[in-house]
């Protein structure tokens, strides 16, 4: 009888499930969130319908791939209220964002996303979020932060810095340096120019759950 992993799968089974969630992470940092649950199980050298026997759902798969790396998002974020400036580290932990963002392609889209079902993820990523909050108000109460910076700003920021990171190729790490510049320019007080108003949160996450709604599922 094979043995079971302090009570829960088997130790094959638990192997087997590893290693279907090591393929899925390997295709999401290379290509991102839009790819189907038949390029993962081709990816892993199983059948669709053995993937989803698993993982019922892309969102399933996804949210336990990347469980750990939210984890290490939330980490960094209250890493970064440790800095006695907090201009440094409210800008140090947008700079590690971005080096996560080069070598993972899913990574931003994947903070875009809301996992229910998985409350780990969810948990770390509601810890990220405090965390940063407290990041622009201690950077704003400095006077280092323009006062209309809002936390949607740092999601603007992801975002193109994905369209540079997925159009640049072998360059990306340059121009990833570049865009960085300005936006930290952009971002700092006083600010030379008034921006329009930020878009609200629940608009903001409208506009970030339609960048899902064509994915294949």
């Amino acid at each position: 009888m094979a043995q079971r992993e302090g009570g829960g799968l088997r130790a094959d089974a638990a192997q087997n499930k590893e290693r279907l969630l090591a393929a899925a992470r390997e295709v999401f940092a290379e290509q991102g969130l839009g790819v189907s649950m038949r390029q993962v199980a081709r990816h892993a050298g199983v059948s669709e319908p053995t993937l989803r026997r698993r993982f019922a759902s892309r969102e399933a798969l996804i949210a336990e791939a990347f469980e750990d790396k939210v984890v290490l998002y939330a980490e960094a974020a209250e890493a970064a209220l440790g800095d006695l400036d907090p201009w440094v580290g409210f800008t140090s932990f947008l700079r590690q964002m971005a080096s996560m963002q080069l070598v993972d392609r899913g990574f931003a889209e994947m903070l875009t996303m809301t996992f229910p079902a998985s409350m780990r993820y969810e948990q770390g990523r509601r810890r990220a979020w405090d965390a940063i909050q407290r990041l622009i108000e201690r950077a704003k109460t400095a006077g280092r932060l323009r006062e209309d910076f809002v936390a949607e700003d740092i999601v603007l920021l992801l975002l193109a810095h994905a369209g540079v990171v997925a159009g640049s190729g072998r360059l990306a790490e340059r121009f990833s340096a570049r865009l960085l510049g300005y936006l930290l320019q952009a971002f700092a007080a006083p600010g030379a120019v008034s921006l329009p108003p930020a878009p609200s949160v629940a608009e903001t996450y409208r506009a970030l759950l339609r960048l899902h709604d064509n994915d294949p599922a």
